[in-house]
């Protein structure tokens, strides 16, 4: 009886009805999300038990019926907030995908800023069914319903949930300078991801000071610099199996040590090990992989 309560299942996948979106169902007990963050939107839809999360300074709590939703590149966690740990389905939409959406509603204007969830946890029982029909749909490969329903969601997600983005800092401000410092280093462990420079070294070819740039790049990116770009190498690595590369290589060519050394940090932002990954892309009909205790 103990084991069964703390088996832990994952399967992450996509469906070729669902535009570009990526989709997680799991059960977890004892497996923890380490501080990340996506470049898509997250829509996860708790089915069971309760998920509880770190995000923007507070810890979250999310039951059956409601939803977690997550701002492109905002930091968050995620563990079990009870013993039983929880279940979930979960929708990963790139951002264009949304935008585009919203702007067929006439909720975006074409030009204007992008656009983010003003909510994070969502007690909508709707929404959360329109979910679960996606990965219903999908894994009876039914295209017509499983896109049918996803474009429900994103809808009823733009016209309750999202607004757009406040413009940011001009560049000749204080802040824009800021800004601007963190994102050329971001370019410059961007392209030196196997070898990057140490903090000084990072700060110096910027024309910055470490500690303001370590701030600063927090500030806009969610992640100091050497958690960020470990973030990153993850989803390098993610390109890397999707175009057939096997994990092994593909750890050692986005800069990690090895296979565990990837495997280790790609379990804490997926939620599965690489190669339950890679088997997920390979299309409907294939069986998730249990995630190793």
């Amino acid at each position: 009886m103990e084991a069964n309560r703390e088996r832990e299942t994952a399967r992450y996948w996509q469906h070729p009805a669902i535009p570009h979106t990526d989709l997680l169902s799991a059960r977890y007990v004892r497996h923890t999300f380490g501080k990340h963050t996506h470049d898509t939107f997250v829509i996860a839809a708790v089915t069971r038990g309760v998920e509880e999360f770190a995000h923007a300074g507070e810890v979250l709590r999310v039951h059956p019926g409601e939803l977690a939703l997550v701002n492109p590149d905002v930091m968050h966690t995620g563990h079990a907030g009870v013993p039983e740990g929880w279940s979930y389905r979960v929708l990963y939409p790139e951002v264009s995908e949304v935008e585009a959406v919203a702007g067929e509603l006439g909720l975006r204007r074409p030009g204007a800023g992008g656009l983010h969830a003003t909510r994070t946890v969502v007690p909508d029982p709707a929404l959360s069914e329109l979910v679960l029909r996606v990965h219903a749909a999908a894994e009876l490969d039914n295209a017509l319903a499983a896109s049918t329903a996803w474009r429900s969601v994103i809808v009823r997600l733009a016209q309750g949930y999202l607004a757009p983005l406040r413009a940011s800092a001009p560049p000749g401000s204080a802040a824009g300078a800021g800004r601007l410092a963190a994102a050329r280093a971001r370019e410059l462990l961007l392209s030196r991801m196997e070898r990057p420079p140490s903090l000084d070294e990072l700060a110096a070819e910027v024309g910055a000071r470490p500690f303001p740039l370590l701030r600063v790049f927090r500030d806009a990116y969610g992640l100091p610099p050497h958690a960020w770009l470990t973030q990153e190498r993850v989803r390098r690595a993610r390109r890397l199996l999707d175009g057939g590369v096997r994990p092994a290589e593909a750890a050692v060519r986005v800069g990690f040590v090895d296979q565990a050394h990837l495997t280790r940090h790609f379990r804490r932002m997926l939620g599965v090990p690489p190669g339950a990954y890679a088997a997920g892309r390979l299309g409907p009909g294939r069986q998730g992989a249990d995630p190793p205790p």
